[in-house]
């Protein structure tokens, strides 16, 4: 059968048998022929616990090898995964479990602490994730299987354990394959169902279009595995390419992710904008004010040399050995850009969602157009609902071989989404080129509607006044018919500059003041407010604005 998932994955086991495969920061490796013979243990385990195909694993925990073991020996057995988020409260946790019916459970022993087995009474058999050790099972034999599993390995394989064994399940394209809880902006989790195809396509679309990457290539992954973005484009592509990947399994600073890459010096970086933003706003924009690099950058034919060299170091600071930068996940800040396209930084900005397991949009970094989220992607298609779709502001709508399946058991989330035609509407807004390249323009929840019946996008403003002095990050809201600012300071840099607290009110009105000579007279902010926490954040680094909507407008 063509276009199978698990068919790319048993092919790049048997090819890369060799090579290493997973490697846990500063620990243990594992080579493809471990991973498999990972796999095949499991699946005695699985097998041993009554578990049959269709039926749900849940797994939560940190980044790991053993996550992306337990994800892959899951799909291989004919089970889907249903990845949770390391950080999600236990009452979350043990709702997701509960929710999708799932019948196994690996937990990492930070999250295990913290749960509840009698509040999940449905699981037959609970694992730590730490070391496949079980926790709790409801066939005793099982746990004298896992203490003698390489016993019942040996039986299972007596001769040898060859390539010729990875034989796993032969799945069907419409067939279930993951179960994604999302977190998203402006709703709460809904189980997002993506079969066998999504993941299928998506992989199939990295393998054809990220020709950069090959077998043995070192690869970083810093985003969560629970979230399709990272799982689709650090694991699952890499997998299929032979790649060797390095799981951050601690938070990932900056002073981690920065060591991390000069040891392991990646080939393709994935990263949402608030990383790219964080290393040009604090470390490089604050270097182009000093007196020396202001003349140079003013001598013609120098600031080239200038830029040059900024390019360079930026390109050192994340391993020097990189294809590109793919970012992902939520908007990119348009002066950073704009700097990026400048000193000609190999990045390319992607369009993706959940329900598309997740790509709609991206190109590579050398044909980019400034300001887009790429061009549609393989067997994806877009329409703009707008009856001028280059100039005009419309939804976006998807349909293709990445949609997903529906919500699981949430018959009235998925119609409010899906049309009869099998377009999918996203809620986002934005326009479509003539070369096929996509622009978003805000979320059409959160656009605000004036009260002259002018459209005001409020991630516009706000893009301009997080390039403002000390502002880290805002959210426009409309209260009572005006426009209020909701912004968290740049605390650090307010600290490090030796401002005092109590001044950061005048300078936030100055900031304020120059925004509204910047912005059309219906857009502008009536006041504002600080925050002292930085806002509630998706796994994406996208802000949770329905946590901030006045109730009678949220």
């Amino acid at each position: 059968m063509e276009n199978r998932f698990l068919g790319l994955i048993e092919r790049s086991i048997k090819i890369h048998w060799d090579l290493p495969a997973f490697t846990d920061y500063k620990g243990k490796t594992y080579y493809y022929k471990d991973f498999a013979e990972e796999i095949a243990k499991f699946h005695i385990l699985l097998e041993e616990a009554g578990v049959q195909k269709g039926d749900k694993v849940a797994i939560v925990g940190r980044n790991s090898s053993h996550w992306a073991i337990t994800f892959f020996g899951t799909l291989a057995y004919g089970a889907v995964a249903v990845p949770i988020l390391h950080d999600f409260k236990p009452d979350n946790i043990h709702h997701i479990v509960n929710h999708s019916e799932a019948k196994v459970v690996l937990a990492a022993l930070s999250n295990w602490e913290n749960m509840h087995e009698e509040m999940m009474p449905e699981v037959k058999l609970f694992m730590l994730l730490d070391d496949f050790s079980i926790l709790k099972s409801k066939n005793k034999e099982t746990i004298r299987v896992r203490e003698r599993i390489n016993e019942y390995f040996g039986k299972k394989y007596p001769r040898a354990f060859t390539p010729e064994e990875v034989k796993y399940h032969l799945e069907l394209p419409e067939e279930l394959a993951v179960l994604n809880y999302t977190s998203g902006t402006t709703s709460f989790s809904k189980g997002v169902m993506l079969p066998f195809r999504s993941l299928w396509s998506n992989t199939q679309f990295a393998y054809d279009r990220l020709p950069f990457i090959h077998a043995g290539d070192n690869i970083v992954c810093m985003l969560p595995m629970a979230h399709m973005y990272g799982l689709a484009f650090e694991i699952l592509n890499s997998v299929n390419k032979g790649c060797h990947i390095h799981f951050l399994t601690r938070t990932p600073s900056p002073k981690i992710i920065a060591e991390a890459f000069a040891r392991i010096k990646p080939t393709l970086i994935l990263a949402v904008p608030l990383i790219i933003e964080k290393i040009v706003k604090n470390k490089v924009f604050p270097q182009l004010e000093k007196p020396l690099f202001k003349l140079l950058l003013k001598l013609p034919l120098l600031d080239k040399k200038v830029f040059q060299t900024i390019a360079n170091k930026l390109y050192e600071s994340f391993g020097g050995n990189m294809s590109e930068i793919v970012i992902g996940g939520a908007a990119l800040n348009k002066e950073v850009e704009s700097f990026l396209q400048t000193i000609r930084f190999r990045y390319t900005v992607g369009y993706g969602m959940t329900e598309c397991g997740p790509l709609v949009a991206y190109t590579q970094w050398d044909s980019f157009k400034q300001g887009s989220v790429g061009q549609i992607v393989d067997r994806m298609e877009v329409c703009i609902d707008s009856d001028d779709p280059e100039n005009k502001v419309g939804e976006i709508m998807v349909r293709g071989m990445n949609l997903m399946l529906g919500y699981y058991k949430n018959d009235e989330a998925t119609k409010a989404v899906m049309m009869p035609n099998g377009w999918m509407r996203t809620g986002d807004l934005g326009t479509l080129d003539a070369d096929g390249f996509l622009y978003i323009r805000g979320r059409s929840k959160s656009m605000i509607l004036s009260s002259n019946g002018q459209n005001i996008y409020p991630e516009e403003i706000e893009d301009k006044l997080n390039n403002m002095l000390y502002v880290s990050e805002s959210i426009v809201i409309s209260q009572a018919g005006r426009l209020v600012a909701l912004i968290y300071p740049d605390w650090e840099q307010v600290d490090k500059a030796g401002i005092q607290h109590a001044e950061i009110e005048a300078l936030m009105q100055k900031n304020i003041d120059q925004l509204n000579t910047e912005i059309p007279g219906y857009s502008k902010i009536h006041c504002f407010k600080l925050y002292q926490e930085e806002f509630e954040k998706t796994p994406k680094r996208s802000i949770k604005r329905y946590l901030y909507q006045p109730a009678e407008e949220s």
